[in-house]
């Protein structure tokens, strides 16, 4: 028992030239390294994470957040100085990844990262044997939700198919879980699988279960996640990114509700639930999602509403993981400053709850004082959001003072780091901090 607590596993994802160079050093250290590409990472247990990040990611993050959001791990990007420069990039990486670095690497800090990123990722897994046995809830007194709960009563006792339609962070997976605990399916399996995250040659295995002599040896037939879901509930996340040739097959179990084991057809009895965040009508006519089985899994509908469009939830919902994660991160719970409110009312949240979630924990991590700041929660407080049109060198200022702010967030520990990342001199870096009247 000990000795498996002691091993640290890195997966290294889209590994390149520099990222292959580490390796000798960090197996001297007594870490378990791995490489893998982006696809494949899901299946590739690990502690820590190191991404490199290929300009195909930042046009199509999509993948990348579904990897960081499913694993219970801390995840590092890795990127070149140019990527740094991109729009938004900022955002991306404070509210996604633990830390990043820029090539070419700097051994010791790449070290000390790694130790620390360790650390939070084993705080992490404590988080979540803790909330296992949790009753989970939709939490929220705005007129979106009160509806959704109310709507959720009356749909979770039935046994019909129910199609979750709703932006990517909005709490799908929870309406389908909540849906299931009000079911008469409760104390039966609830199975969910992200259709967009498993790489696609392996979502009809992962569905229907491994033939037998795809199975290794003596190893038996893996069960596939419909066969483990029965009597219980199966929850499709995303099937609108089920590949053609499952969506038939998957149509073919919905009409027959028999599975083919071997030789044998064996029943299953189980309730199927789905969520996409793209329009699958627009899907339909272009020929990328079956219309017969659109007609199966849409039998009823919910729609989850957009953090932007739920006035009122945003501070409470704040609160509640700035509470709940203050257990993960060992830190007494903090409450937020006016400023952060104010911040926080004025961002457009286009991640929704889950980049809330994010920035919460992140913000704890981060705050030195009393209270979380706006840009511990890497956003700008009141007195920095001005009028959206202005002079140019208006938007050089608020350009500027973002860019302190980003790098701050994530480096507020190491002002030479914060100085380097930014390229300038650390002289420059502190005199730029008081001219925006920063820390």
């Amino acid at each position: 028992m000990h000795e498996l607590a002691a091993t640290r596993r890195l997966l290294i994802v889209e590994p390149c030239d520099e990222s292959l160079q580490l390796i000798p050093g960090l197996r001297n250290a007594g870490w378990e390294v791995d490489s893998c590409t982006l696809q494949s990472a899901v299946s590739h247990p690990c502690d820590v994470g190191l991404i490199r990040l290929m300009p195909e990611h930042f046009e199509h993050p999509e993948v990348v957040k579904e990897l960081i959001t499913r694993s219970n791990t801390e995840w590092i990007a890795v990127l070149t100085p140019d990527d740094l420069r991109r729009d938004k990039i900022g955002d991306f990486v404070c509210e996604w990844f633990f830390d990043f670095h820029t090539l070419p690497f700097d051994v010791a800090r790449v070290q000390v990262t790694l130790g620390r990123a360790y650390g939070m990722a084993r705080l992490r897994a404590k988080g979540t044997h803790d909330v296992a046995g949790q009753d989970h809830q939709l939490l929220g007194e705005s007129r979106p939700v009160r509806e959704l709960r109310r709507l959720l009563s009356k749909l979770a006792p039935t046994e019909s198919p129910v199609l979750i339609r709703g932006e990517s962070g909005t709490g799908k997976e929870l309406v389908a879980r909540t849906l299931h605990s009000q079911s008469q399916r409760r104390d039966k399996p609830f199975v969910s699988i992200n259709c967009a995250v498993i790489p696609e040659h392996l979502l009809q295995f992962e569905l229907f279960g491994y033939p037998d002599d795809i199975s290794s040896g003596a190893q038996p037939r893996k069960v596939g996640l419909i066969e483990a879901a029965n009597s219980g509930t199966l929850f499709l996340d995303e099937i609108g990114d089920l590949p053609l040739d499952v969506q038939a097959n998957l149509l073919r179990f919905l009409q027959g509700r028999h599975l083919q084991i071997g030789e044998r057809s064996v029943p299953i009895d189980v309730r199927v639930l789905a969520s996409t965040h793209i329009d699958l009508e627009a899907a339909i006519r272009k020929k990328h999602f079956r219309e017969d089985l659109y007609y199966r899994l849409n039998v009823l509908q919910v729609g989850t509403a957009p953090l932007r469009e739920r006035h009122g939830d945003l501070a409470l919902l704040a609160n509640h993981f700035a509470h709940f994660y203050s257990q993960e991160t060992g830190r007494r719970p903090r409450t937020f400053s006016q400023d952060a409110l104010v911040a926080m009312g004025k961002h457009d949240w286009p991640g929704n709850v889950r980049e809330l979630e994010n920035r919460v924990r992140r913000g704890l991590v981060l705050a030195e004082g009393r209270q979380i700041e706006a840009f511990d929660l890497g956003l700008l407080g009141e007195d920095d959001i001005s009028s959206s049109m202005g002079t140019l060198d208006d938007y050089k200022s608020r350009a500027e003072r973002q860019a302190l702010c980003d790098v701050l967030t994530r480096h507020s520990d190491n002002l030479s780091v914060a100085a380097k990342v930014l390229g300038v001199s650390r002289p420059t870096f502190y005199r730029l901090l008081h001219k925006h009247q920063i820390r």
